[in-house]
């Protein structure tokens, strides 16, 4: 089995922040919220955990796993989307010249400016980080989980479900909602 989680909440997203790379902590709700979802999953068997190097997915990865013997590993390319220069910009969706806000509304037609990553270059990032670490491991029967981030766990879902660009925000990404994806 393959499961995908986003991390807890952050103090920019209760903002409405783009985080990207910005290694953005949880706060106190997204830190109850990890622990939360530990127990509500504690019967779905995980062999493995890998893991975004951002604090915020570190954190819900340590403590949704607890006290289970799982071993979290750490991969750079589960990092998140980066927004470049957008980083850090409150409200995005509120802001019609933001070149970021056509990414959250028309996926298939963004296109990255002032330093930010666009969704091929996440999609390749993804791409080969399954090919080369996730289907291997499936092939052996581990059951795994990956904690990421709202945009890259979307990447991962278009691989899954053969969509297409336009259809990067088909599933809803919630905190800590644990997604099976095989």
């Amino acid at each position: 089995m393959l499961y995908i989680m986003r991390h807890g909440q952050t103090d920019w997203n209760v903002k409405h922040k783009l985080q990207g790379k910005t290694n953005i902590s949880l706060n106190e709700f997204g830190r109850a919220s990890s622990i939360e979802a530990g127990k509500q999953y504690s019967e779905v068997n995980i062999d493995i955990c890998y893991c975004s190097p951002l604090d915020r997915a570190q954190e819900t990865a340590k403590l949704f796993i607890g006290d289970r013997d799982i071993p979290i590993v750490t991969d750079n390319r589960l990092e998140e989307m980066g927004f470049g220069i957008y980083e850090g910009e409150e409200k995005v969706f509120d802001k019609p010249d933001c070149p970021v806000r056509e990414f959250f509304f028309n996926p298939g037609e963004y296109t990255a400016v002032g330093g930010a990553e666009s969704i091929d270059q996440v999609l390749a990032r993804t791409g080969e980080f399954l090919n080369e670490v996730i289907y291997p491991e499936l092939k052996k029967g581990k059951d795994i989980l990956i904690v990421a981030h709202g945009a890259l766990n979307a990447g991962l879902l278009c691989h899954f479900r053969n969509r297409s660009k336009a259809e990067f925000w088909d599933e809803p990404m919630e905190n800590c909602k644990l997604i099976k994806v095989l």
